[in-house]
C-alpha cells in the first residue's frame, strides 16, 4: 500500500485544492453572476457530454488497466499500447457522434417546453463530450504509468480555475451568452491539451504499434471483454445522469441548477475515493489476474475502509455547516430548498464510495460478464424510480431515486462477488467507524438544539458556533480514530505530522 497511500494521498491534496477553487467558483461567483437557469445548462450540457464520451469510450478505460499487464515492457515502449488505446476511442465517437445527431429532434420535443436553451446548445455537446474523451483515456494512461497527480491536477484545479476566468468574462459582459457556452467548452479542450503533453513528457509514449505482438488470443480477449464493456456501458451509463435529464425535463432548467448546487456539495464526499481507488486500480487488476485472492481483499478491504472514514468525516463536517452555507452565498435562499437533497445524496455517495470498488474488481475478474446484467438492472432502477418520484417529490424524488438505485445495485454486486470471488470490502472496523458517524450526528443535533437555545438568531454567533463546533469535531474525531487504532495508515500519518510539528518547535 506504500506506493498506493503516497499517490493517493497526493491526488487527494490535489482534490481539495481543487475543491477550494470549486467551492468559491460554485458557491460565490456562480451563484452570484449565474442565474439558476444558466447553472442548469452547464450542468445538462456537461452532463449530455459526460454521456456521450462514457459511451464513445467502448470501455476503454478499463480495458487500458486491465490489458496493460500483458504489453508492459519499457524496452519495447509496451509494443505500441498507447496506439490502441486512441483509435478504438476515436471510432465510438464517430459511431455516437451519428447517433447523437440523429436523436437532435427527439430531444428538442422533450425538453423544448421546459430547458429550450439545452436544445439552442444542443450542438456543443460534440465539442465538449471528444475533449472529455480523451482527457479519460489520457488519465486511464497515465494511471496504469501510477502518474495520477498531474492529470487529477489538470481535471480538478485547471479546468476549475479556466471555468472560474470564464464566469468572471461573462459576469463582466466581456462574453454573451453565445461566447459564455463556446468558451466553457473550450475549457475541456485546452484541459485536453495538457494532459497529452504532460503523457509525452513522460517518455513512455509511443504511437507506433507492433501488429506482431498482437496474438490471435490476445485479440479475441480483448474484443470479447470491450464487447462486454461496450453493451454493459450502454446499459448503465444513463443511470448516473438521469437526475439531470429527468429535473430538466419535467420541471426546467432552474431546477436542475438548484440540484447541481447540491450536488457539488455532495461531491466532497467522494473524492477520497477518486485518488484511493484510481492508484489502487492497477495492483488489484495484478492481484485478480494472479488469482491472489487475499491481497485483493487486503486491498480493496483498505480502500473501503479509509473511504469510509474519510466520507464520513466530511459527510459530518458538510451536514453540521449547511444551513450556514445556503446563509452565505449569494440567493442562498434559493437554493436551500436543496437541503435534504444534500442529505440523501450524501448517503448515497457514501455508500457508493464504499462499495465501488467491488464494480473494479468485478471487472477485472472472468465473471466480468456479470457487470451487463448489473448495469442493465441499475439503468431500470434509476430510470422508472427518477420517473416515479420526481413528479411526487420534486428534486427529493430525485435524490431518493439515486440512493435507492445505488442501493439495490451495489448490494447485489458485492453479494455476487463473495459468492463468485470470495472478495468483499467490508470488515468490522468499518462497524467502528459507523457507529461513531451515528454518534457524531447525534452530537450535531444536541449542538444544534443547544445553539437554538442559548444563542441569539444572528449572522455573527452562526458562524462562532459554526466554528467552534467545526474545530472541536475534527479535533475530537481525529483523537477518537487514532485512539482505537483503527487504521495503521491513519496513525502513521498523524505520527509523521506530530514529529514534524515537534521539529519546528
Amino acid at each position: 500500500m506504500g506506493v498506493i497511500i503516497r499517490q493517493s494521498i497526493k491526488g487527494t491534496v490535489v482534490n481539495y485544492v481543487g475543491v477550494v477553487v470549486g467551492f468559491f467558483t460554485t458557491f460565490f461567483v456562480a451563484t452570484r453572476f449565474l442565474t439558476a437557469e444558466e447553472i442548469g445548462l452547464t450542468r445538462v450540457l456537461l452532463d449530455a457530454a459526460m454521456l456521450f464520451s462514457s459511451l464513445a469510450l467502448l470501455g476503454t478505460g478499463t480495458s487500458i488497466v486491465r490489458f496493460y499487464p500483458y504489453f508492459k515492457d519499457e524496452e519495447h515502449e509496451d509494443h505500441g499500447f498507447f496506439f490502441w488505446s486512441l483509435v478504438v476511442p476515436l471510432l465510438g465517437f464517430v459511431v455516437f457522434s451519428v447517433l447523437f445527431w440523429s436523436l437532435r429532434d427527439v430531444m428538442a420535443e422533450a425538453f423544448s417546453e421546459k430547458s429550450d436553451l439545452f436544445v439552442t446548445y444542443y450542438k456543443c455537446i460534440f465539442p465538449l463530450a471528444f475533449s472529455l474523451l480523451y482527457m479519460s483515456v489520457s488519465e486511464a494512461n497515465a494511471n496504469v504509468l501510477m502518474r495520477i497527480v498531474v492529470p487529477k491536477f489538470v481535471r480538478e484545479v485547471g479546468v476549475r480555475v479556466l471555468t472560474l476566468i470564464v464566469y468572471f468574462l461573462y459576469a463582466f459582459s466581456v462574453l454573451d451568452l453565445d461566447g459564455f457556452v463556446y468558451a466553457f467548452c473550450g475549457v475541456y479542450a485546452v484541459a485536453l491539451v495538457l494532459d497529452v503533453c504532460y503523457l509525452f513528457s513522460l517518455k513512455h509514449i509511443s504511437l507506433k504499434p507492433d501488429f506482431s505482438y498482437i496474438t490471435p488470443k490476445l485479440r479475441r480477449d480483448y474484443l470479447l471483454y470491450t464487447l462486454f464493456l461496450v453493451t454493459s456501458v450502454v446499459s448503465s451509463v444513463l443511470a448516473p445522469f438521469a437526475n439531470s435529464f429527468f429535473i430538466s425535463a419535467k420541471m426546467g432548467l432552474s431546477y436542475t441548477g438548484v440540484f447541481a448546487i447540491a450536488s457539488y456539495i455532495t461531491a466532497l464526499i467522494e473524492i477520497p475515493y477518486r485518488s484511493l481507488g484510481t492508484i489502487a486500480q492497477p495492483q488489484l487488476s495484478r492481484a485478480i489476474k494472479d488469482n491472489a485472492i487475499t491481497e485483493a481483499n487486503h486491498l480493496i478491504r483498505s480502500i473501503s475502509f479509509h473511504q469510509l472514514l474519510a466520507g464520513a468525516f466530511m459527510f459530518l463536517l458538510i451536514w453540521m455547516n449547511l444551513d450556514l452555507l445556503f446563509r452565505i452565498i449569494p440567493n442562498g435562499e434559493q437554493y436551500a430548498a436543496a437541503k435534504w437533497v444534500v442529505f440523501v445524496l450524501s448517503l448515497s455517495k457514501l455508500y457508493n464510495s464504499i462499495c465501488s470498488i467491488g464494480l473494479s474488481v468485478l471487472n477485472y475478474s472472468r465473471f466480468y460478464y456479470y457487470s451487463l446484467i448489473f448495469s442493465a438492472l441499475f439503468t431500470v432502477l434509476s430510470i422508472v424510480f427518477n420517473n416515479w418520484f420526481i413528479p411526487v417529490w420534486g428534486m427529493e424524488g430525485a435524490a431518493f431515486a439515486t440512493f435507492a438505485a445505488s442501493f439495490i445495485y451495489y448490494s447485489l454486486l458485492l453479494l455476487l462477488n463473495y459468492v463468485k470471488l470470495r472478495t468483499s470490502p467490508l470488515s468490522f472496523n468499518q462497524l467502528a467507524v459507523a457507529g461513531l458517524f451515528l454518534l457524531f450526528g447525534v452530537g450535531d443535533l444536541l449542538w444544534k438544539k443547544a445553539q437554538a437555545v442559548w444563542l441569539p438568531d444572528d449572522f455573527l454567533w452562526a458562524i462562532v458556533a459554526a466554528v467552534v463546533q467545526t474545530v472541536l469535531f475534527a479535533l475530537v474525531a481525529v483523537w477518537v480514530v487514532y485512539r482505537l487504532r483503527l487504521s495503521k495508515d491513519v496513525n502513521g500519518l498523524i505520527d509523521s505530522v506530530m514529529q514534524g510539528v515537534r521539529r519546528l518547535r
